[in-house]
């Protein structure tokens, strides 16, 4: 018998696949495997990654270091920092130029118990307002009243002139470098009256040497708010206003509105004294700004185009005074208008 083929079998007869399809799946399923792979091979760091100037909250990063870790506890305070010298001292702190892990670093310490209050008052702020305008904390503990912060080794803004005569730093002794630092204070004003706290007064000011000691000048020639023991809350729905200390405050640099308002015969009474605002700070920026502007060629003709705007910061009626970012706005088209004017000679020049 002859074998004949099956025949009858249900269903089309398979068909081969173009080979331009199989090849774009074969691409397409080789994609997949190496995304896989890829996946598995990415790990997760161990510190979230830095933002420009910030860190998420109760962290920090110091100088080139690419993640944030966390603040230091009491038990690293105690063990991994090593106070060297002490470096200033004021009504509430006592600083010590300190070591941790082969950095320089500054550690705080309360002064004496009758001031707690106003210490654990600066340490929240200094935790609640991290920001570029604000000292980087490292590290606190409450047991011991200390409190860890970067140290800036050009140490206060009230330091300017005498850093400034350094040979390493009289390049920097412009009038643009001077009025950016102006800036700076004016932002550090502009960024406490919209903290994320409300509206806080920078009462620590009764006089130009106090309101400098306040700030520190970092390397970079930048400001940053060092000492916030005192900054009160302003709440103008509820009609909070503040008062600077419980002390009868003198002086042209004060505000007019936190001088005893009841003349030599009536004696302080602090519970007399009327309250005040935020718009105390901004009559102090133009003596601040002097300060920082100094006398170097151009400041002259700085201080000539801001004089509109700090006439009106000196205006009697706080109201009637600019915020602190009317006042950053004009600081930056002065400082823009000037440099374009000394570009465009120097060109002619040319």
């Amino acid at each position: 018998m002859e074998t004949r083929p099956l025949e009858g079998r249900k269903g089309p007869a398979p068909r081969e696949l173009p080979p331009a399809v199989g090849l774009l799946l074969s691409m397409a399923l080789m994609n997949v495997l190496l995304y896989l792979c890829l996946d598995r091979l990415v790990t997760t760091p161990r510190g979230p990654a830095v933002q420009p100037g910030r860190c998420p909250p109760g962290h920090f990063s110091m100088g080139q270091v690419t993640t944030c870790s966390p603040w230091l506890s009491c038990e690293q305070l105690r063990t991994e920092v090593r106070p060297l010298k002490r470096v200033g001292e004021g009504a509430v702190k006592t600083v010590f130029l300190s070591e941790w892990k082969e950095r320089k670093v500054a550690l705080s310490r309360l002064t004496r118990p009758e001031v707690r209050d106003d210490f654990l008052h600066g340490l929240r702020m200094l935790q609640a307002l991290q920001s570029e305008h604000v000292v980087t904390l490292l590290g606190y503990c409450e047991d011991d009243d200390t409190i860890l912060t970067e140290y800036h080794p050009l140490g206060s803004l009230g330091n300017l002139e005498a850093t400034l005569n350094l040979t390493k730093y009289r390049r920097l002794n412009t009038w643009q470098h001077r009025l950016q630092l102006a800036l700076g204070y004016v932002a550090i004003l502009d960024f406490l009256h919209h903290s994320p706290l409300g509206t806080l007064v920078m009462c620590d000011s009764s006089d130009l040497p106090k309101t400098l000691s306040q700030y520190l000048l970092t390397a970079n020639f930048s400001i940053v708010l060092n000492d916030l023991d005192a900054l009160p809350l302003v709440n103008h729905s509820s009609g909070a206003l503040v008062k600077c200390g419980h002390r009868e405050l003198h002086g042209d640099f004060v505000a007019p509105e936190q001088l005893w308002p009841f003349g030599e015969d009536v004696p302080f009474q602090d519970d007399l004294m009327p309250t005040y605002d935020e718009k105390s700070d901004i009559w102090k920026i133009p003596d601040v700004s002097s300060f920082l502007l100094g006398h170097v060629e151009g400041s002259d003709m700085v201080r000539f185009h801001l004089f509109d705007i700090h006439k009106a910061c000196k205006s009697q009626v706080p109201a009637e005074r600019p915020t602190a970012q009317a006042v950053l706005d004009t600081y930056q088209k002065v400082l823009n208008l000037l440099r374009d004017t000394a570009t465009s000679q120097s060109r002619e020049m040319l």
